[in-house]
């Protein structure tokens, strides 16, 4: 017998349909059209109460969003007193119930609903009915019945969906949940471990998914779910230890405003412009600085919604404040597939094979044989992200049986495994006016996927990074979008190199055909932009940037705004250097761009000797450690946290954050 979500054979199954249909028309009075909220760079309201207030009224001034997680901004007019737009709440009973990709994001808006304002008086019985039926007939993990094509697997959405199957059990405890056949108190137990696991490996290792200007928004959502309706003391607690770690990590890697680190995972427009990014608005409501105008954002409507959650002062501080000298971060996440067994890991179980999916180590020459497990298990070769290997499926299946999948994956293991994040050790240096952050010497050469290994950031949109690109569109790997080939690069305090050698070796996953590196560098955002002895140099308020490009580099618009806003340099290896500085240690734009014009640089191939203003002499190659004034530059090896305001060793629960 077919299942209610199990779609007949020969039609097309949902895939990367992220659009939620309002059901109904608005209320009286609701707002017709966007009001923008201005970037701030200084810390605005003091309290917390005074910007939930201010967030408060944004939302209300607005429509929602027209997206996925439009049922967050109507919780805000909820419980504002407002009369919220009934059919986006039934749009998203709809969304859910179609087993749409991101259907978990979506459901945490009816799970936080009916945990926090239970049966509300402005909301129709109906609604309340569809909600019911949606929980109750969702599918809550991989293992339970149905064929969808919902991402389950990768690290935000694993927290999403075992917090949403144990808040769902908690609601509804001895009621059967119609899709899996379980109660909701065997949901419960079911989820528990994975939770209780998932929150242990964060504290101790970080994110795979690091520093991520759009997944920890989707992580904040979860933890702050679990924190604010859990029963369970233990979830509770681990939850809160999270949260406070993940708002450290924005705090210590974010400049007035803009998370502006290296990042696991981002997309292009979360680089470009920062102030549309999903943390931005986040950053307001808990620091004071950033834009409420994020459409993307469902932490910021959580975290002003939530009964109990308060930021400790301490962490606004880090954000708000920067030490004399320059704000110096180290920073280690993410575990290696060749020391799982150090985390309790094996390579039977499925569950085991979950976390290793995290970190999206699906061709892994360790996992590669679990993973196809999982794929019979759960038949995963009908969901339409794992497509490719589905049409190779006879050829797999051949290579399975004589036992030679993880061979294959060493071969190609550079290619195959460029979604794949294992461990990184993150540099970021912060003044008052700059921001350098860099995952070092991560992977060269490796093929990239969403990865951003560098970026200097001066402003909400005066920002620049290089990438590979893989190709013109398309999903990622794309043109701004991850990398085709990883840079090797590396950072001390204000000076940063990035090294590209792009391999145009014929890949089973993506073969590289464009022979060029670029750095996105948009001079309408910067208050002045001049070229001089092979450099270019960008001023935006009091901070000031130099981007040497490699030989030969041209100039284009590639948004078509008419002003320059991409750097093209052509060749198969290229060397791009970088120096970042502020008026309170050069006193002068026109001192800085004089002293680097001055200074000597040697780049052969792709070695790299800069005798720089501010650190002395800096030599960085493909091969080799890095050197400063002579005197090697650890890359790896770092702590979990290295700061003025944290110590924490790799591995150690650093505990709830007290600095």
């Amino acid at each position: 017998m077919a299942r209610l979500y199990d779609i007949p054979e020969g039609e097309t199954r949902p895939h990367r349909d992220f659009g939620l249909t309002v059901l109904g028309d608005p209320p009286p009075g609701y707002p017709r059209s966007a009001q923008a909220d201005p970037f701030t760079q200084q810390p605005v309201l003091e309290s917390f109460v005074e910007r939930k207030t201010a967030y408060f009224s944004h939302v209300l001034r607005n429509p929602a969003p027209p997206n996925f997680k439009a049922p967050y901004f109507e919780l805000i007019r909820l419980a504002t007193g407002g009369r919220p737009h009934e059919g986006i709440f039934l749009g998203a009973c709809a969304y859910v119930d179609h087993r749409k990709d991101c259907s978990d994001f979506v459901l945490h808006a009816l799970l936080r609903l009916l945990h926090q304002f239970n049966v509300h008086p402005l909301l129709s019985p109906h609604l309340y009915e569809k909600i019911y039926a949606s929980i109750l007939n969702f599918k809550y993990w991989p293992d339970e019945p149905g064929v969808d094509s919902m991402c389950t697997w990768t690290e935000n959405h694993q927290i999403l969906f075992a917090s949403a199957g144990y808040l769902a059990g908690q609601l509804f405890p001895e009621e059967r949940f119609s899709n899996s056949g379980r109660t909701g108190q065997e949901l419960m137990e079911r989820a528990r471990p994975r939770i209780l696991r998932w929150l242990d490996l964060r504290r101790r290792t970080g994110f795979s998914e690091w520093l991520s200007n759009v997944y920890y928004d989707e992580d904040l959502t979860a933890l702050l779910a679990l924190f604010d309706f859990a029963n369970d003391l233990a979830i509770r607690e681990g939850a809160r230890q999270v949260m406070e770690l993940m708002l450290l990590d924005i705090a210590l890697n974010n400049l007035n405003g803009v998370f502006g680190s290296t990042h696991g995972r981002s997309y292009a427009i979360a680089k470009m412009h920062p102030g549309e990014e999903a943390t931005s608005a986040l950053c307001k409501l808990v620091f004071g600085t950033g834009s409420f105008s994020s459409a993307d954002s469902m932490s910021a409507a959580c975290f002003a919604l939530s009964p109990s959650f308060e930021l400790p002062e301490a962490i606004r501080q880090v954000a708000l404040t920067c030490p004399a000298g320059g704000l110096e971060n180290q920073q280690r996440m993410g575990i290696r597939l060749a020391e799982a067994e150090r985390w309790g890991l094996g390579f039977d179980s499925l569950e085991d094979g979950m976390v290793y999916l995290s970190l999206e180590a699906y061709t892994h020459p360790r996992n590669v044989e679990l993973t196809f497990r999982l794929f019979d298990a759960w038949n995963w070769w009908e969901n339409l992200y794992f497509k490719p290997f589905a049409q190779q499926r006879k050829l797999i299946d051949r290579l399975r049986r004589l036992r030679l999948m993880p061979m294959l994956a060493r071969i190609a293991e550079k290619d195959l495994c460029r979604n794949t994040r294992e461990e990184v050790n993150i540099y970021t240096y912060r003044t008052p006016h700059t921001l350098l952050s860099c995952a070092q010497d991560y992977r060269k050469g490796y093929g990239g996927d969403q990865q951003s290994i560098w970026q200097a950031t001066l402003g909400p949109e005066a920002v620049c990074f290089t990438t590979h690109p893989a190709k013109k569109e398309g999903d990622s790997p794309n043109y701004w979008t991850g990398s085709g080939s990883l840079p090797r690069a590396a950072q001390h305090r204000n000076v940063l190199a990035a090294l590209y050698r792009i391999d145009t070796t014929p890949g089973l996953y993506h073969t590289n055909r464009l022979l060029f590196t670029h750095a996105w560098l948009p001079q309408a955002a910067f208050d002045e932009t001049l070229e001089c002895g092979g450099w270019i140099f960008a001023r935006k308020g009091e901070g000031w940037l130099a981007l040497r490009p490699p030989a030969g580099y041209r100039w284009v618009s590639e948004t078509g705004s008419g002003a320059p806003d991409e750097v093209i340099a052509d060749g198969r290896e290229t060397a791009w250097l970088i120096e970042l500085g502020h008026a309170v240690e050069q006193g002068s734009f026109a001192l800085f761009v004089e002293q680097i014009c001055a200074a000597k640089v040697q780049v052969k191939g792709l070695k790299v000797r800069y005798e720089s203003p501010s650190v002395g002499l800096f030599e960085f190659g493909w091969t080799g450690a890095l050197k400063v004034n002579g005197q090697e530059v650890a890359l790896s090896g770092y702590p979990r946290y290295a700061n003025p305001y944290l110590q924490a060793a790799f591995g150690e629960d650093p505990g709830i954050v007290r600095i």
